[in-house]
């Protein structure tokens, strides 16, 4: 089954988590069956999702563009092409199972290894949000600094649709991960909520995909900061 093939599959059966965030949309696990994919450093994955739904390894990452609202700019995918090392993450501040807040300590803990090993100026960190009705500006900015997000190294970029429309379109066509939004009734904070994806995607320089951690909520961050220290110093 192809992607495309595998995604209509999905939002046909109307596919959906009963908490915070769905498992990886994958097909199977055969290392003997794959090969170092051109153009990327690191070795074929544990775990084979080349069949789901989303870009995987070896492939080129998708190109977006959205604004940041933080530094006042439009931040595109394709601008870190030659120059960065990426990882890149979905979430929305008002997740109430602390799944975002996970996957954005991945980030952050690769960001501190970055910094302290002196290769920051060649990293570059987006955090995508997809709840762009609560994720003002302010509430980003707040969130940053409650999660630790070092704004001033320049290499953070917090990613905002102008509208959830936007958001829910580029999360399912461009990076084959369906999207909707869902009552909270059994949240009295919350008006709406939404089932997503733990996924944090590692890019190298060249716009290649090194890895995706679809558990990235739960993956050891010691893995994701060394398969980023291992692309990013190659």
């Amino acid at each position: 089954m192809n992607r495309r093939t595998c995604l209509r599959s999905i939002v046909a059966s109307s596919l959906v988590a009963t908490a915070g965030c769905l498992e990886s949309l994958s097909s199977g696990d055969d290392e003997s069956n794959r090969a170092h994919a051109d153009g990327v450093i690191l070795g074929p994955p544990e775990q084979d999702l080349s069949e789901a739904s989303h870009p995987s390894y070896g492939e080129e990452f998708p190109a977006v563009e959205f604004p940041d609202p933080l530094t006042g700019e439009t931040v595109s995918t394709e601008q870190f092409v030659g120059e960065r090392t990426t990882l890149m993450t979905f979430f929305y501040t008002s997740c109430p199972d602390g799944a975002c807040p996970a996957l954005l300590l991945r980030l952050r803990r690769a960001q501190e290894v970055a910094a302290k090993e002196g290769y920051g100026d060649d990293a570059a960190f987006l955090a995508m949000t997809f709840d762009p009705e609560r994720d003002t500006e302010a509430e980003l900015r707040a969130y940053a600094d409650q999660q630790g997000a070092d704004l001033v190294a320049g290499n953070w970029h917090f990613l905002r649709p102008n509208r959830y429309e936007n958001a829910k379109a580029s999360l399912t066509e461009q990076f084959g991960l369906p999207l909707e939004k869902r009552d909270a009734d059994e949240y009295e904070n919350l008006e709406y909520m939404f089932p997503h994806y733990n996924y944090i995607f590692l890019v190298n320089e060249q716009g290649r995909i090194e890895r995706v951690y679809p558990d990235g909520a739960t993956v050891d961050p010691s893995q994701v900061v060394d398969d980023f220290e291992t692309v990013v110093t190659a």
